[in-house]
């Protein structure tokens, strides 16, 4: 089995966040790699990763990085894949991460989730391997469907609850 989903880590101590993503390409069967590389610590390797992932059959890559957060960008100014970047809180409330992602310049798009948002970089993946995966789809559509009865689920739950004013 091959990995087609890369999530790229600009340092281990980003893996509390990034399991989220982990564990759902996992539920969804979604073979992925992980990796720690740091745009500033191993910029090589970042190179290095980047040029030859599609070349490895990588489809997808999920970069979470914290602080100056440049590892999603340098990713995605040296691969043709789509990248999703990942802001890590790791300080300033996590704003400088959420800013350095966001704010690519003309030509080098990360596609930007929010801070801490691992799981929604790897719906966001999912729903891009999806377009072409007849099978990834239903499951997909499957879990949206889920979320709806969640949803409705609660409403019937708050309906049982009493309060002096409560009218509904």
């Amino acid at each position: 089995m091959n990995p087609i989903v890369s999530i790229i880590m600009g340092s281990t101590s980003d893996l509390k966040v990034m399991e989220a993503a982990a564990k759902f390409l996992d539920e969804f069967e979604i073979p992925f790699e992980m990796h720690a590389l740091s745009a500033h610590r191993t910029p090589e390797k970042v190179e290095e990763f980047a040029r030859s992932a599609q070349g490895r059959g990588i489809k997808i890559i999920i970069a979470a990085a914290g602080m100056a957060a440049h590892l999603p960008g340098v990713i995605a100014a040296t691969t043709p894949l789509p990248v999703i970047g990942v802001p890590v809180n790791s300080t300033l409330d996590g704003m400088d991460s959420l800013l350095s992602i966001v704010q690519m310049p003309p030509g080098i798009p990360v596609a930007t989730v929010g801070i801490n948002g691992a799981l929604n970089a790897a719906i966001l993946a999912i729903r891009i391997l999806a377009l072409s995966d007849d099978e990834l789809s239903r499951k997909l559509l499957k879990f949206k469907d889920d979320l709806k009865q969640k949803i409705v689920d609660a409403n019937e739950d708050f309906s049982k609850l009493n309060y002096k004013f409560k009218v509904n």
